[in-house]
């Protein structure tokens, strides 16, 4: 990531992990098609549900996984191994410990914000079924994220790929079993998943437990050093604080979209996860800029990290266009896969028309983010984000959407909030460097 021909490198690091996160929706859109089609639209609002929700749980502590990858990145451009190896123990044990928290959450706290989502009766039932088992799940689930990261960090995008895409295939043979065989409705999508990642934690684990040099994880030295903890958080914090708030204004706008029936729930649920794969595939390069941005700091490449950041933003525009505008023209399609009532389509295409093809915004934003925090600036970008796309967000749902209540009102706020959040991002990526720049010259 430090030298050579940067838009080669970009690609061999960005196509595998665009893949691995596409499949990974795939794989969760599998849960929707089976559960859709096999156990009717009011178990496929449940699932659809709860992801905001689930998102809202896990994202302050899967924010501790950027802190990990930014260090690891930092350490390993630097050629620090001890500190490296230090940093890969103490994410390990994070990891469990952030993931039986959830666990605990997950199981008594989120029916009740279910409840105060406004969840239909006829929904509610179900999605708190599946939620309670989801969560049973996530210690494995917080492990396969902090491990992931962490070979990213040291450019190992491949793997990860081969350990999703075996667990990928273990999910949909038993959603198939469980939903069709034994008719177990949510329940079985929920343990089909569980038990998938469970299968990709392992894969992974096995895979540190075998590597050499400072990412070799060796049960003997499992603790959490305390400095190294206190600067995962320090730079994982506020991300996982962004993606919380982030989440909450979602599930603000989830909760919206429950007041117009389970009907519109279900269409949005299906244009959600066709959204998620445009959504995973630009996510890809605010990884990638992430990484090289982090090892390039690390390593005192400093020009190299404008560079980096003008690349990824080139291609996130691309593939947010292509994978975009492909979506929406596709949609009735592609909606169709989810459910055959015409109502749910109709409602989903809405969605569609006003996320999809204004998409490439939201990426250009996330590699902003992405850059920002591999050089160091962690708490900047988060109440940008904060102030600009959740705020917004909330601001709109209790004003305009208030006066004017629609479904296209209350999805025009996402492609507006993203155009405030990026513009004001590269204000501060210009500032910080220029500030950078002059205590070099000092």
């Amino acid at each position: 990531m430090c030298n050579g021909a940067l838009f080669p490198k970009i690609l061999a690091f960005s196509i595998p992990l665009m893949i691995s996160s596409i499949l990974q929706l795939l794989f969760n859109a599998a849960d929707m098609v089976v559960v859709g089609r096999f156990a009717g639209s009011t178990s496929l609002a449940a699932v659809g549900a709860n992801a905001s929700l689930i998102n809202l749980l896990t994202n302050l502590f899967i924010g501790f996984s950027v802190g990990a990858n930014v260090m690891t990145a930092q350490f390993y451009g630097a050629k620090k191994e001890r500190e490296m190896n230090e940093t890969v123990h103490s994410a390990i044990v994070l990891s469990l410990l952030c993931g039986s928290v959830l666990l605990v959450l997950g199981i008594l706290v989120a029916p009740q914000i279910l409840i105060l989502m406004g969840t239909p009766n006829d929904v509610l039932g179900h999605a708190v079924l599946y939620i309670r088992i989801y969560f049973v799940g996530m210690p494995v689930i917080l492990l396969y994220n902090f491990g992931s990261s962490i070979l990213r960090a040291v450019g190992d995008t491949k793997r990860p790929l081969y350990y999703l895409l075996a667990a990928g295939i273990i999910n949909i043979l038993l959603n198939l079993l469980f939903v069709i065989g034994f008719q177990l409705g949510v329940a079985g999508v929920a343990l089909a998943t569980v038990i998938s990642q469970l299968v990709s934690a392992a894969l992974i684990l096995r895979c540190m437990m075998h590597m050499e040099g400072g990412c070799r994880v060796e049960f003997s030295k499992l603790h959490m050093n305390r400095n190294k903890v206190m600067q995962m958080m320090r730079i994982g914090l506020p991300a996982g604080l962004q993606g919380t708030v982030f989440s909450l204004s979602n599930v603000l706008i989830q909760s919206s979209v429950n007041s117009f029936g389970s009907i519109a729930m279900a269409g949005n649920t299906a244009a959600s996860n066709i959204e998620g794969f445009i959504y995973m595939a630009m996510n890809s390069y605010h990884q990638t800029a992430l990484s090289f941005s982090s090892q390039n700091f690390g390593a005192g490449n400093y020009k190299r990290i404008g560079k980096v950041l003008l690349e990824c933003l080139a291609m996130v525009t691309a593939v947010g266009l292509i994978f975009g505008w492909a979506a929406y023209l596709l949609g009735d399609q592609l909606l169709g896969i989810y459910s055959s009532d015409p109502r749910v389509i109709q409602v989903g295409m809405l969605r569609l028309s006003v996320i999809c093809t204004t998409y490439c915004l939201c990426g250009i934003m996330d590699v902003l983010v992405g850059e920002l925090r591999g050089i160091g600036c962690a708490v900047l970008p988060m109440v940008v984000s904060l102030l600009g796309a959740c705020g917004f967000r909330i601001l709109w749902i209790f004003t305009i959407f208030k006066q004017h209540h629609s479904l296209w009102i209350l999805y025009l706020s996402y492609p507006v909030s993203w155009i405030l959040t990026a513009v004001v991002h590269a204000g501060c990526f210009v500032l910080i460097r220029r500030r950078q720049k002059q205590r070099m010259m000092q």
